[in-house]
């Protein structure tokens, strides 16, 4: 198949889904790890196509919704210093931080510049030299390659007026922190995109570690309705292994350039996931050797105490342990339009998918 079309054929939904059911006869839970995979399993309604045998849970998989609020109450501060210009990806922009976010510092006069590439953010230090250029790094295995280019791009050039603020995270950790707080997972879709550049190697530790399933998946109709009969196929053989669904774009490999760009930029590091706290080795953080243009250490600014919004449950719904719905705020104060936690403002986010697809 090679068309869109194909992957959202009526009559090959329709037999998956009876394939499915016809092979499930224990219950299991399912999580999806990627907020892309939250975003199509609701619009497409693939959770009602599905046995009530099984059971499909959203993860931490929105960079968006697991970055700490600290890390958007630093963003604002640095927003608010005289000649620094704030570039970022447009769904950074109006998450909340304990009192402001970008956009409402950029509605008061803050210069923040949404950009569609970090190549972009080089370009306004290069029009810029007398103004500190700061990108809010965010992301998985996915985004991190760019941020490595824009790193080295900078080095190349001495563009010393260029830093980078990474919150980049890496995932297995998490889903592995998931297991040992004793969430139920007994299968895992696991991230097309992240893994089309990290390998599927990354997940030998988890899978070994737990005895548990993944299956990396695509993200349309057939590309979901096989993945969980994969899953399902394993779980009810009573394996434990890590299979590619999404072979048009996901190798075993992975894109080892970027994942050389990665390592000569980044080092691993402890990080902060919301709901799960700190991860060993979970975030990425510039190495030394690039320190001239890590804004933590280039950029010292006076960080506000954080506050957490009160009723928001976006950290247990990370966690696969409570749904969007169960949320007091859903829907009512907390909207798409007005998002008390992270969860709600992305397009990736679980709050936002249920929200928009709650027909």
């Amino acid at each position: 198949m090679k068309y869109v079309d194909e992957f959202r054929d009526r009559s090959l939904v329709a037999e998956l889904s009876k394939k499915i059911r016809q092979i499930s006869k224990t219950p299991v839970t399912i999580m999806e790890v990627c907020g892309g995979h939250t975003m199509a399993i609701r619009r497409f309604g693939i959770h009602t196509l599905l046995p009530p045998t099984i059971r499909l849970l959203s993860g931490p998989g929105c960079p968006v919704c697991v970055t700490s609020r600290n890390y958007i109450d630093r963003c604002v501060a640095m927003a608010r210093l005289p000649q620094v210009i704030i570039t970022t990806y447009g769904d950074l922009i109006r998450v909340p931080g304990s009192s402001s976010t970008l956009a409402e510092e950029k509605a008061g006069g803050a210069d923040i510049r949404i950009v569609y590439s970090v190549l972009e953010a080089i370009e306004i230090a290069k029009a810029n030299p007398d103004k500190k250029i700061i990108f809010p790094a965010i992301g998985f295995e996915t985004t991190t390659p760019s941020s490595a280019v824009a790193i080295k791009e900078a080095a190349k050039l001495g563009l010393h007026n260029f830093f980078l603020y990474s919150a980049h995270k890496i995932m297995p950790p998490a889903m592995s922190a998931l297991i040992d707080e004793g969430v139920k997972i007994d299968g895992y879709i696991g991230p097309g995109h992240v893994t089309a550049v990290a390998g599927t190697a990354m997940y030998k530790k988890l899978m070994v570690k737990h005895k548990i399933s993944v299956v990396i998946s695509g993200f349309e109709p057939v590309d979901l309705l096989q993945s969980v009969y994969m899953l399902v196929r394993q779980i009810e053989n009573g394996e434990h292994k890590i299979e590619i669904q999404y072979r048009r774009v996901v190798t075993d490999r992975g894109n080892t350039k970027a994942q050389t760009l990665v390592n000569e930029v980044f080092v691993p590091r402890d990080d902060w996931w919301r709901g799960l706290g700190v991860l060993k080795k979970s975030g990425l953080g510039l190495r030394p050797v690039f320190s001239a243009f890590d804004a933590e250490k280039q950029v010292q600014v006076d960080v506000e105490p954080t506050i957490e919004p009160k009723g928001c449950i976006c950290g247990e719904v990370l966690k696969g342990t409570k749904l969007p719905v169960d949320c007091k705020l859903f829907g009512k104060v907390c909207t798409p339009a007005n998002p008390v936690g992270a969860c709600m403002v992305s397009g990736e986010g679980a709050c936002q998918s249920y929200y928009s697809y709650r027909g």
